[in-house]
């Protein structure tokens, strides 16, 4: 049974939609079958691994989340990715209107679990790229998930952002899904010169103990110019610090899993 991980920050620019790509694609390359599920407006996650532009026969998830009635079949809206063992339901600029036409949709908040619930049988892990913000996209990728993987930039205001997402898990699990935990909360952007990043990295260590990841996303001018070329880090300059980065991650989530499971 897949586990179902959402990649989630309100606050935009703190490495998501690359940690999405780098982390699944990573562990693709390590025999895991992986499916990527874009519900970002911005479509980042879909032009990052290539497929800007593109959607099944059927549609993008914008197409899978606004039907009239919650969609239970979602092997149609699967495409490729370029990379063995990865698949992606994409998503384009017309998902932002999904924020408004769902309020008057039956069973609004549990779409996005309805549509990923029958592929659970067929991955090892469903990753889901986020929005930079706390609507009903996020909320649906919330009730879906069985774990919330934090990407935090060693900044202030980023502890700011960070108590906030805390709380509207706490509020998801009273409400829709009891059985929500924290996947990890992972260091990304450091810079070990600056005393900042250091007194955040410790803050957050300090509070969140062993949830917080051993490995550290480093700055890294690959990491940024691997999506314009549509493919991940690992792929574009597998011996760039980032890339090396992200497969230690993927390394300790296998591990983590491991460990679960024994």
């Amino acid at each position: 049974m897949a586990k179902i991980v959402a990649v989630a920050n309100q606050k935009g620019g703190v490495g998501k939609t690359t940690t999405t790509i780098n982390l699944a694609a990573s562990l693709a390359l390590a025999d895991q079958r992986i499916l990527l599920v874009d519900v970002d407006p911005q479509g980042n996650l879909t032009s990052g691994v290539g497929q800007k532009g593109k959607a099944a026969p059927v549609g993008t998830m914008y197409d899978a989340m606004t039907m009239a009635e919650p969609t239970v079949d979602p092997a149609p809206y699967l495409i490729g990715t370029g990379v063995d063992n990865m698949q992606l339901i994409p998503a384009d600029r017309n998902l932002t209107g999904a924020e408004i036409e769902l309020v008057n949709l039956p069973q609004r908040e549990s779409r996005l679990r309805t549509l990923l619930t029958p592929l659970r049988t067929a991955f090892d892990y469903i990753f889901i790229d986020c929005p930079p913000s706390l609507g009903l996209l996020t909320l649906n990728a919330l009730v879906a998930a069985d774990a919330v993987l934090i990407p935090l930039h060693c900044e202030y205001f980023a502890l700011e952002g960070l108590a906030d997402l805390v709380g509207t898990m706490r509020r998801v699990r009273a409400t829709f899904n009891p059985d929500l935990e924290i996947e990890g909360v992972l260091l990304t952007m450091f810079d070990e010169r600056t005393n900042l990043g250091q007194q955040v990295a410790a803050n957050v260590r300090e509070f969140f103990k062993e949830k917080v990841f051993r490995t550290v996303i480093p700055r890294n001018v690959r990491l940024g110019e691997a999506p314009s070329h549509g493919m991940p880090a690992i792929l574009y300059d597998v011996k760039s610090r980032g890339a090396a980065a992200y497969v230690a991650l993927a390394r300790e989530v296998l591990e983590r899993s491991a460990a679960t499971a024994a």
